[in-house]
């Protein structure tokens, strides 16, 4: 009798480790579709800012080379501060997208370390259709990110060298010297924003695909 109390007292004390260790396991799966979800949503806002900014860039540029511009100066402070803004609005994106990507990894590695543990064959088969559809949008996020961090690149150097060149020679001269260099920057500046755009699309692609299934991982 005492052996079968034993017993059961051992037995108790499994089941309740294994809850535990299930629900742990639910709450970290929880947890890492919520990081996932956090740095779509900041990668997200990013891009619209900096949409925002080559815009308010390009119209700067547009009022510092006007012709009969009245006041130089006043136009170079503006386009100046919106360099300083957008070179801030670069590294956030970096940042961001790097979490992005590492939660993203993270997400997905986890996912296919617990993927066969299914023994409803239809469980199963969902699991590795949903793995399989996220995979692809994940994919698609990636290829994109990398064209946005050459064309912020080349946009940044673009911006940053005009205002170097004007901050020594802001004569209608100096202005005029650098007009296809502004035309170039304003050209790179519309190619960023079609990489913002792209990638905006498979962002929120993934937000969709993960609110409205309510994905999580085991």
């Amino acid at each position: 009798m005492e052996q079968l109390i034993k017993s059961g007292k051992g037995l108790a004390a499994l089941m309740l480790l294994l809850t535990f260790t299930v629900a742990a396991c639910s709450t970290t799966g929880m947890m890492r579709s919520e990081d996932v979800q956090s740095s779509l949503e900041k990668v997200d806002n990013d891009i619209k800012s900096s949409v925002v900014q080559v815009n308010a860039i390009g119209t700067s540029l547009d009022e510092l080379t006007r012709p009969g511009q009245a006041d130089v100066k006043r136009a170079f402070e503006l386009f100046s501060d919106n360099v300083s803004e957008i070179k801030k609005m670069q590294n956030d994106f970096s940042k961001h997208a790097d979490e992005m990507s590492s939660n993203i990894k993270t997400y997905l590695d986890a996912w296919d370390k617990n993927n066969n543990q299914y023994e409803n064959p239809e469980l199963q088969q969902s699991s590795d259709e949903r793995r399989e559809a996220l995979g692809r949008t994940y994919d698609e996020i990636a290829r994109n990110n990398i064209g946005v961090k050459e064309a912020f690149r080349s946009f940044v150097s673009d911006v940053t060298q005009i205002e170097a060149y004007l901050s020594n020679d802001l004569t209608t001269k100096g202005i005029t010297s650098i007009t296809s260099l502004v035309d170039k920057t304003l050209r790179n500046g519309d190619r960023l924003k079609n990489e913002l755009e792209n990638l905006q699309s498979a962002v929120e692609n993934a937000r969709a695909e993960m609110t409205q299934s309510g994905v999580t991982m085991n």
